[in-house]
This record gives C-alpha cells, sequence and structure tokens, in this order.
C-alpha cells in the first residue's frame, strides 16, 4: 500500500505541469480539490492505525492457531479488500467512506502477515546465526515496496484502480505445494513414526501482557517505534521530495523519482543484512540497533544539505541514509524479536514468537502511521523543517 501516496502526489505535480490553480480541481473525487491530499493522508493514517492495533491481536492468534491457515486467510482477505478500493475507480463509487473502509479492512488481514512469518523463521535458526540471516531474509520487505511501486507505476496510464487491482491479484496467487497435504516422518524405537506438519495442532501461547514482561520488549518496541517512523516517511515522502527538489540544477520527473528513491532501498538491504552480521560477531543486538541509528542522524542531516550537489552525489548520500536507517528496523524486527519471543524467562514456553514480534512492530507501526503524517504538516515549512 505505500506506493499510494509517493504515486498520486508526484503524479499530480507533473500531469499538471506544477499549475496549482489546475492541480487543485482536476482529480478523481473524493481526492481532488484543495483537500484532496489532505483526504489521501487520511486515508494512509486509517490504514496504519488499523494495521498497528490488528497486529496486538494477530499475534496472540497466531501463537495460538494454525499459522498456516491463519496466514492463508490474512493475505487472501488483504487482497480482496485491496482489491475492492481499485474497482472503486471502475464503479465509479466518488464515497470517502468506501475508500476509507476498504483500506481498514485491508489493514486489519495485513496485520497477520508479518507476526506469523517471523514466527516460522525464527524458529527454523538458532540465536547466534539469526542476525544475519534474517537480515538477508528481511530484504524481501523493501524489494517488495519497491516491485509493488514499480508495478503500480506500470498501469497506472490504464486508470488508477489497476494501481490496487494488480498487486493485490499477486497475494490471491498460492504456489502448488506439492507437500502441503503429506505427513513428515521421523523414528522412534526403530518405527516409522508419521506427524503432521507444524502448525495442525492445538496451541497455548503467553498473553500480551506477560509477554511485555520479557526483559527487552519494551525498550525494543519504543526503539522501533522511532525506527519505523523515520523509515516510512522515507518511503512515502521520498519520491515527492525528489520531484519538489533541484538535483544539480534540475529537477527530476515522477518516473526518475521513483527509479532513483529504490536506491535507498538498496542501501536499507545492506544495511540489514551488515546489521545482523554485526550484532552476531558481537552478540550485542541493542548496542548495535544503537550505534546504526546513532549514524542515522548525520547521514540525513548530509543528505539534506549536499544531497542537491548533483546526481552521484544524491545517490551516494541517499544510500548511506538507507543503510543506517533501515539497518536497525531490519535487526529489530527479525532477529531481535525472535530472541525475544525465546527469552529464557519463558522456561521453554516457545509460543511466543508471533506475540512479541506483534507487540514490537505494532507499536512500530503506530510510529509509521505518525511519522508521513507529521511529515504532511511540517512540509508546508519547508523540507529543512521536516529534517
Amino acid at each position: 500500500m505505500a506506493w499510494t501516496p509517493c504515486l498520486v502526489k508526484s503524479f499530480s505535480r507533473e500531469s499538471l505541469g506544477g499549475n496549482e490553480n489546475c492541480r487543485l480541481h482536476k482529480g478523481w473525487a473524493p481526492f481532488n480539490g484543495t483537500i484532496g491530499i489532505s483526504k489521501l493522508g487520511e486515508i494512509d493514517l486509517a490504514f496504519l492505525a488499523c494495521y498497528s492495533l490488528g497486529m496486538y491481536v494477530a499475534g496472540h492468534l497466531g501463537d495460538t492457531l494454525d499459522l498456516r491457515l491463519f496466514l492463508t486467510t490474512g493475505m487472501s482477505g488483504s487482497g480482496i479488500f485491496v482489491a475492492l478500493f481499485g474497482m472503486g475507480y471502475f464503479l465509479n463509487i466518488p464515497v470517502f467512506g468506501f475508500h476509507l473502509g476498504m483500506q481498514m479492512i485491508a489493514g486489519l488481514f495485513q496485520a497477520t502477515g508479518w507476526p506469523s512469518v517471523v514466527a516460522v523463521i525464527g524458529n527454523w535458526f538458532g540465536r547466534g546465526k539469526r542476525g544475519l540471516i534474517m537480515g538477508i531474509w528481511n530484504a524481501h520487505t523493501l524489494v517488495g515496496n519497491k516491485s509493488g511501486s514499480l508495478l503500480a507505476a506500470s498501469v497506472l496510464d490504464y486508470g488508477w484502480g489497476w494501481c490496487f487491482i494488480v498487486p493485490a491479484s499477486n497475494l490471491e496467487a498460492v504456489p502448488d505445494d506439492e507437500e502441503a497435504n503429506m505427513k513428515k516422518g521421523f523414528m522412534v524405537n526403530g518405527k516409522i513414526k508419521t506427524i503432521s506438519r507444524i502448525g495442525s495442532v492445538s496451541r497455548t501461547s503467553i498473553g500480551i501482557i506477560e509477554a511485555c514482561m520479557i526483559p527487552g520488549v519494551i525498550p525494543f518496541a519504543l526503539c522501533f517505534f522511532l525506527s519505523k517512523l523515520v523509515a516510512y516517511t522515507f518511503l512515502y515522502w521520498l519520491p515527492f521530495y525528489l520531484t519538489e527538489t533541484e538535483i544539480g540544477g534540475e529537477y527530476v520527473s515522477v518516473k526518475s523519482a521513483g527509479n532513483l528513491s529504490t536506491l535507498f532501498d538498496v542501501g536499507g538491504i545492506v544495511g540489514g543484512i551488515l546489521a545482523g552480521y554485526i550484532s552476531d560477531k558481537l552478540n550485542a543486538r541493542a548496542t548495535t540497533a544503537a550505534g546504526f541509528m546513532s549514524f542515522a542522524i548525520p547521514a540525513m542531516l548530509l543528505y539534506r544539505k549536499y544531497g542537491s550537489i548533483s546526481n552521484n552525489v544524491n545517490i551516494a548520500l541517499m544510500m548511506v541514509a538507507g543503510l543506517f536507517i533501515n539497518g536497525p528496523y531490519a535487526l529489530i524486527t527479525t532477529a531481535v524479536s525472535a530472541n525475544l519471543g525465546t527469552h529464557s524467562s519463558l522456561r521453554g514456553n516457545s509460543r511466543a514468537l508471533a506475540t512479541v514480534t506483534t507487540i514490537i512492530d505494532g507499536t512500530g507501526s503506530v510510529g509509521a502511521a505518525f511519522g508521513p503524517l507529521l511529515t504532511g504538516f511540517l512540509s508546508t515549512k519547508g523540507w529543512d523543517a521536516v529534517c
């Protein structure tokens, strides 16, 4: 869903040639007029708010229910309601409440995804190797963000509804897993026994309050609040910022801005892997995350001050900023969550992975909702105020 605001903001600027009066009156109801961008901001806020609230419930359910069915239902439901949002264009439904409702429900369904996949991956690897392995694995989130942007941009000329319907169809595509219904065998006293796939048995989990009592959960959740706030501000606003800022004395096109912003995520992929590797070697997740976040501050200031010198300087500073911003983001939401979900204080209770993940990522999602909203307000005072 992150591609929507940046495409709409940037596309309106280029297609209307920067003419303010024209820009205010063209568009598609209810997102046209003087408050069109404001309504898009409300849509973004509602989606992320429902996503973060749903996350707290989803984690507990993920530790209790069959993960395969839970995840399948969540992703399928998300795809349906994202597609329905796009159908509003073709069915000519210029009703703000309809689009708001579709996004809110989609946010609730999407909340099932992250706690479930972290719970699965976290059980596959030991504590000492999780940083690097999960740092590499987490690259799929950044690749997915930009793939969604490129996919949406490729069909934008056919009507903005396709920007939602085409990506949503990918959520409904399920691979044909020949082993899905097979039983696994193992030897006990020389005899082959069979068990069903993991996730098909009844499970019990700890509660959210109990999970909050695990040492480190609350501090890392608050840290992730700030990390995700900054990361999602870049995700939502970077393409628009690039179209509004002179780089080497020229303004870039919407298409160029979209391609250029991809390099921020390239730096983020490197940062996630590097943070995971360093944290494994030092056996110090907190120190690694704190170090990366400390370097992120001067990286952002340098990007704002010197990023407009030339295209090459902009790319280099953007990738450095992406490295330090997304490095701790990837580390906390994967390896740290998995380690806390298998903390020694649980005394062998492994049914806490999804619950712990949901507390950390849910708190971070509140920051993700607040960051772009705050940026929209501060941007009216100039980009220096945003930085």
